[in-house]
């Protein structure tokens, strides 16, 4: 624990070194940053601040929020006569550049790139302003070479990508095992093998890897190769809930456009009620928006268990992106970072205390 591949795997590990901490990056799974400047739905009504609102997000199920506001046009709705435009990315430091240089106003992303991306610009560049989803990642391994969770010690476990969100919840679990990894090489008593979404099933049948800790629909389509779901990292967390996907948006943005920052919200919220109330149409919809986006859909024995495992909440789950934050410091791969002030939840509470909603909590981690 979504969401361009313009970035190579050795430019990734370039733009790591050439940081002050280590860049964590966050998964994804699709196509290559992509920009989609049509809406749905013909932008009708009064226009905000701002003529335009570009969004960003990963053609991932774990960013259905954004797969089925997009698709269904309820994030336009919100929006009026300000006109909402999407590119989507399938990478963590692609979608933080774009956040930084302008390109996109406000994105759904995973909780390691938004915490790189908050540290890195000394707080200045990002705030998280609301939860997306929780869940859906899954260790899945063979059978017939892994048979219990002890056996997962002397194989080949693929991960997402070094330092992303997934890469670092298994160096975490591996070090609670008592095992020891060497986070930048993945040897050790288990081999963590950093290999690219895409080609992570491929990499299953052919036998070079024994398993893999993935988000959804990775995980699924492993398990339709006939690999087994060993562990479920929602079972790690309290009541089995942890941040996979936030919202952010640009402090520039923010600042200049508080009204269209909060009418993305309230589509947010209101896409968020509507995929909980109508699951079957919204996992529709969702499967609608990637076959769009890439060319076709996902299976039913894909799409169906991945959409299960994952939850849709607009509560951004702030005390846990604080542990996983904790548990790449304790990994080695981040230096104790400064997160105060990476939440700002107030557009998105006063969104919710107007719906009727219960508001959410920053953890003690929002502006002051």
């Amino acid at each position: 624990m979504s969401a361009a591949r313009p970035l190579t795997t050795l430019r990734t590990i370039a733009a790591i070194a050439a940081l002050p901490l280590l860049a964590l990056t966050a998964c994804g799974y699709g196509s290559e940053s992509k920009d989609n400047d049509t809406s749905k739905v013909a932008a009708e009504g009064k226009k905000l601040s701002a003529d335009t609102v570009r969004i960003g997000y990963f053609p991932n199920l774990t960013h259905a929020t954004a797969l089925v506001g997009d698709q269904e046009g309820l994030l336009q709705k919100e929006l009026g006569g300000t006109k909402a435009t999407y590119s989507q990315f399938n990478a963590g430091p692609a979608e933080i550049e774009a956040l930084n240089s302008g390109s996109i106003d406000i994105g759904w992303i995973g909780p390691s790139p938004a915490i790189n991306g908050y540290s890195t610009t000394d707080g200045k560049g990002l705030r998280i302003i609301g939860g997306s989803a929780s869940g859906g990642v899954k260790l899945v391994v063979n059978p017939d070479k892994v048979k219990s969770l002890k056996d997962v010690k002397g194989k080949k476990i693929a991960t997402p990508q070094l330092g992303n969100t997934q890469d670092v919840a298994f160096l975490n679990w591996i070090a609670e095992q008592g095992w020891k990894v060497d986070a930048q090489s993945g040897k050790g008593d288990v081999s963590v093998v950093r290999t690219d979404n895409k080609i992570t099933p491929d990499a299953y049948k052919s036998g070079s890897i024994d398993g893999a800790w993935v988000p959804e629909p990775t995980a699924s389509k492993l398990v339709a190769e006939g690999g087994k779901v060993l562990l479920d990292e929602a079972d790690l967390w309290p009541d089995k809930k942890f941040v996979i996907t936030n919202i952010i948006v640009s402090q520039k943005f923010l600042a200049a456009h508080p009204d269209v920052v909060q009418a993305v919200l309230r589509g947010s919220v209101k896409t968020n009620t509507w995929i909980n109330a109508n699951p079957d149409k919204a996992k529709a919809a969702a499967n609608a928006k990637l076959k769009e986006l890439s060319g076709k859909p996902l299976p039913a024995d894909v799409l169906d268990p991945a959409w299960k495992s994952i939850q849709f909440t607009d509560d951004p789950l702030a005390s846990t992106l604080n542990t996983e934050a904790d548990h790449a410091v304790k990994a080695g791969l981040l230096k104790k970072p400064k997160l105060d002030g990476i939440y700002d939840l107030a557009p998105l509470n006063k969104v919710l205390t107007a719906e009727g909603k219960s508001t959410v909590d920053d953890a003690g981690l929002g502006v002051k």
